[in-house]
């Protein structure tokens, strides 16, 4: 049940993304297509995170060092990106367009996704 509350709360927050950062869209106009669309791309964005983040952070550790985890931004974008591209290949109606917006919408993302994870038991309560 948690895993699906926190994919909710993932497709939450790309919707959000999609309303706010001019470059992030939703190319439909019905509600079950955009609301299908942005599950999928939630399930995406998970999938992309639980496999490439590990990866990039065992190998890149260096540049997290040196860049004092700034790097991290960058990276966080990239995935967003890939994600897109993902969508796109899939034929899903979700649109990142370019390195910026695909920064500030992982950016907000997180920070969506963050607040309204704060709300939900974590299990250990």
């Amino acid at each position: 049940m948690g895993i699906l509350i926190r994919l909710g709360i993932s497709a939450l927050a790309l919707w959000i993304a999609t309303l706010i950062v001019p470059g992030i869209s939703l190319e439909t106009s019905s509600m079950g297509g955009a609301i299908g669309t942005l599950v999928a791309v939630a399930v995406i964005f998970g999938l992309v995170n639980a496999v490439l983040r590990p990866l990039i952070k065992v190998v890149g550790c260096g540049f997290y060092l040196l860049t004092l985890g700034l790097i991290a931004l960058v990276v966080n974008g990239l995935l967003f990106m890939l994600t897109g591209w993902i969508a796109g290949e899939l034929d899903l109606p979700f649109v990142v367009d370019g390195f910026w917006p695909a920064v500030f919408g992982a950016l907000l993302v997180s920070i969506v996704s963050w607040a309204l994870n704060l709300f939900v038991p974590d299990g250990d309560d």
